[in-house]
């Protein structure tokens, strides 16, 4: 690659990183990293979509729009892709990145409100990248069973933390909970935890 092509490229890494330090600085619990997700960890949190469900894909904390990038490289068509996104800073920027996928703002802990009519879609997997640190541990499994109530049975949910424990505890709702990856070309490194209905 050559140097002229590698400078923007420098540069828009760098405009995202900024966007999302900013947005951290404003909210914290709402962001949870202090950079967002890298290209590794979107290409493998993405990995888990199956394109030929013909079924749309839910993301959760979308944030700059690394793995939104990573889910429509994957092969989902950009208006089967529905990302919930927060912070109305980030929601606006990705609406601008993104034209034709459906960037909602809203609270992923309120889907029936944020997804509207929508509400009742099935879809075939979530990507998950909400900080749930901060929020009571009973609050994040009611996410996860709500979650799995939304997509096909035996799809899963994927969910990034920085913890080495998953942020949804094994036996704490009606799923299990497997660990998928640990990425140490992310910072910090990141672990992503699949949970899924027992069989």
């Amino acid at each position: 690659m050559s140097q002229a092509v590698r400078k923007p490229q420098k540069r828009a890494r760098f405009n995202e990183e900024i966007r999302f330090f900013k947005g951290w600085l404003a909210d914290v619990k709402a962001v949870g990293a202090i950079l967002p997700t890298s290209s590794v960890t979107a290409r493998v949190m993405a990995s888990v979509v199956d394109v030929s469900s013909g079924l749309p894909v839910l993301e959760l904390g979308p944030g700059t729009g690394v793995i939104t990038k990573a889910i429509l490289e994957r092969g989902i068509a950009p208006d089967q892709l529905y990302s919930v996104e927060y912070s109305k800073d980030f929601a606006d920027h990705l609406k601008i990145e993104f034209p034709d996928v459906n960037i909602i703002q809203g609270d992923a802990f309120d889907l029936d409100t944020t997804l509207g009519d929508k509400k009742d879609q099935t879809f075939d997997c979530v990507i998950c990248a909400v900080p749930l640190i901060y929020i009571p541990v009973e609050q994040r499994a009611g996410l996860v069973e709500d979650l799995l109530d939304r997509v096909k049975p035996g799809r899963p949910v994927i969910q990034i933390t920085y913890a080495p424990k998953s942020p949804i505890p094994a036996g704490s709702g009606n799923f299990e909970v497997v660990h998928y990856d640990y990425v140490l070309r992310n910072v910090p490194p990141a672990n992503l935890f699949v949970y899924r209905r027992p069989a």
